[in-house]
């Protein structure tokens, strides 16, 4: 599914952006930061960077129009992806996409909105005049166009350290991956207004940046009010409770830096420099980060290093000797404390708020079919023998799943409140597990790949899930969803309809059974599929329809290979 770039807030008093020049032109492939152009604010002129990987479709404003905060400036996606309806969308909607400078006298009269406010002042109790003051108040960012609040995983900068444009202030994790958040300005950091692990929304201040000894309170107080309460911890900390969680971060380091030395590569003031996802797979590997070389900036310690490494016989037997520790723990065979609680991660958050929506507001209803096995569990054995990738039964699934959904358009469909939409795309969600919960990348036109192809694609989708390497074009634009739990021993189960999905179908494992054929008990393998619809789009029929279509092709599976 395309996604939409619009012209970000790039500092505390931009209204509106200067298209300085295009780094890139429409029919360009572009990764996640990659540069797409550079802008100029009233302060600066910064790069615009991608959040997804890609191709640009399309670009709204030319090189030296002006764009209002928050327009749509261009979109990246598959190619050959309809954006119609995103343009249409943007122009309807509460997002305008931005238009030529010459066609938007509206937007050059609201520029000067901040001076309005400013005389309008005597209304509001707490605003004050802040024009002379020499800092800009950093908010957290909208990093992908879903995201509506971000979890603060970590600082790379501590109050009174020197930044300057675009050095990492800290790590965000959104409800799908672990981004950068960049500084825009030169300067010196005054304040943080949350700590690590606290959950921020969209355009609440979390950082201040400025010339040193600048009186930032004001800022913090002429801050819009419902912003401030918005942050977890609140943003009306004063200085000395900034001052002392700094000095207690130092004072208590976490597990990793107890065991690393200030002489350790990538170490600043005796802690280590490192990503949380560096850190997270050294600690499941037993690798002792002080004995990787970092090769992010400053030498911060970086996924691809971790990957990379070759542990020494120190650090392993290192890993070997700590073991012990943990043992008087759990020497008297009970634990110590009733009971662990722990904050939930933003990709909980986000399955709990869409499954309770899906569940509670779409009429479910279930089909079950059972499925001889035999024949596709011979065709995998000689499909096997000559493909270039190995083919599992999930990937048979969702084949036959596709080669179904093309003859029942109906079941490939959404509801859109007074509408629905069939789509003609057949794009597979295929469900994978991971750490915090569950991710759901996309096989897109899975009725035109080859089985080996979708194998490919699936082993790769399943590795960036769990590396968290997906970007927002690999799970975005399912259209039918596919959950299969065969593989941990489950026969049937059914599953919650993924959004915005008419269907979603759980699969079971393959067992032996008894069947009957040709008036005979004979030992057969059997496999469970459950058809989870939504009422008010699919009917009884026409999900049973699609089940037996589905049902004829694996059972002869050489009609999913025509």
């Amino acid at each position: 599914m395309a996604e939409v770039i619009r012209m970000p807030k790039m500092s505390d008093t931009m209204t509106e952006g200067v298209i300085a020049s295009w780094l890139k032109k429409v029919g360009d492939k572009v990764s996640s930061g990659d540069v797409l152009a550079e802008v100029e604010t009233d302060k600066a002129t910064m790069e615009l960077e991608s959040y997804n990987d890609g191709t640009l479709l399309y670009i709204g404003p030319k090189k030296g129009d002006s764009v209002p905060v928050d327009a749509v400036i261009a979109i990246i996606g598959k190619e050959g992806d309809d954006i119609t309806g995103l343009l249409d969308e943007a122009k309807q909607g509460k997002t305008p996409a931005a238009k030529p400078q010459e066609e938007q006298p509206e937007p050059k009269k609201e520029a000067p909105k901040p001076a309005a406010s400013k005389a309008e002042a005597p209304a509001a109790k707490t605003s004050v005049d802040t024009s002379n003051i020499k800092a800009s108040i950093i908010r957290m960012p909208k990093m992908s166009d879903t995201m509506t609040e971000g979890v603060l995983v970590s600082w790379l900068k501590k109050v009174g350290d020197k930044v300057k444009s675009g050095d990492v202030l800290a790590e965000v994790e959104t409800d799908k991956a672990t981004m950068e958040l960049e500084a825009y300005e030169d300067g010196t950091l005054l304040y943080t207004g949350v700590k690590a692990g606290d959950s921020v929304p969209v355009d609440a201040v979390i950082a201040i940046i400025g010339e040193a000894g600048a009186d930032y309170q004001a800022l913090l107080d002429n801050a819009a009010p419902s912003l401030q309460e918005k942050t977890k911890e609140g943003i009306e900390a004063g200085v000395d409770e900034v001052t002392s969680e700094k000095v207690e971060d130092e004072k208590v380091p976490g597990p990793e830096a107890t065991t690393q030395t200030a002489e350790s590569n990538g170490s600043e003031n005796g802690r280590i420099k490192a990503s949380p996802l560096a850190k997270k797979v050294a600690k499941e590997k037993g690798f002792n980060l002080s004995q990787i070389k970092g090769s992010g900036e400053g030498g911060r310690i970086v996924l691809r290093d971790v990957e990379t490494f070759t542990p020494s016989a120190a650090p392993q037997q290192a890993a070997k000797t700590a073991a012990p520790q943990a043992a008087p723990a759990v020497a008297t065979g009970a634990p110590a404390d009733a009971y662990e609680e722990v904050a939930v991660s933003q990709m909980r958050k986000v399955i709990a708020r869409r499954l309770a929506e899906s569940k509670f507001t779409a009429p479910h209803f279930y089909l079950t079919m059972e499925i001889d096995m035999d024949k596709a569990m011979e065709a995998r054995v000689s499909i096997n023998e000559v493909s270039p990738v190995k083919v599992s039964f999930n990937d048979l699934v969702i084949k036959a799943a596709a080669a179904a959904l093309r003859q029942h358009p109906a079941v490939n469909s959404s509801w859109l409140g007074d509408k629905i939409r069939y789509n003609k795309q057949i794009n597979i969600g295929v469900a994978v597990a991971v750490e915090d919960g569950l991710l759901v990348p996309v096989v897109r036109n899975a009725d035109y790949k080859s089985l080996s192809a979708i194998a490919a694609e699936v082993k790769d989708l399943g590795g960036k899930a769990k590396s968290k390497k997906l970007q927002p074009s690999d799970w975005e634009g399912n259209t039918f969803t596919i959950s299969n739990l065969g593989m941990f021993g489950i026969e049937e189960f059914t599953a919650i309809i993924n959004p915005p999905d008419a269907c979603i179908m759980a699969v079971g494992g393959i067992k032996q059974t008894p069947v009957v054929r040709n008036g005979e008990i004979r030992i057969g393998n059997v496999m469970k599929v459950t058809l989870s619809c939504d009422h008010r789009v699919v009917d009884g029929a026409v999900g049973s329809a699609f089940l037996q279509t589905f049902k004829n092709m694996l059972e002869n599976p050489v009609r999913i290979l025509v």
